[in-house]
């Protein structure tokens, strides 16, 4: 089940931050940006096992995701279809300029890389 993608930053009032991933993804050679942001995703995700939900008995479909992704063209990227990535919880994606695009002169391709921060928030006292 994925995650339910919201579009604004919520009231994450009463949640503390207890997760921070971070990775990197990339297109080499369709200058795809949305590739590129899924495979970040993937790259922090795949880099922990969360065991906290069932040791603290805690509904993961709980948690509140900050989806942040870094990007030469930010506006390339579909928020919708990176945040899907993402199994659990309430999503808020958003996308601002950053990353790097190396240029191939020889060949004329441009490879996209994307960085993905992912901050999760429980409701824990």
């Amino acid at each position: 089940m994925a995650g339910k993608i919201m579009r604004d930053e919520g009231d994450m009032s009463g949640m503390k931050r207890i997760i921070l991933e971070m990775g990197t993804g990339n297109d080499l050679y369709g200058e795809d940006y949305t590739k590129a942001a899924k495979r970040a995703v993937q790259d922090a995700i795949h880099h922990s096992s969360l065991i906290l939900f069932k040791s603290l008995d805690i509904n993961p479909e709980n948690m509140e995701i900050e989806l942040n992704l870094a990007a030469w063209k930010p506006e390339m990227i579909d928020l919708d279809a990176v945040a899907a990535e993402l199994p659990y919880g309430k999503v808020f994606p958003k996308a601002v300029i950053g990353g790097l695009n190396i240029h191939d002169e020889v060949t004329g391709r441009t490879s996209v890389i994307v960085n993905a921060g992912i901050v999760v928030r429980l409701p824990i006292q």
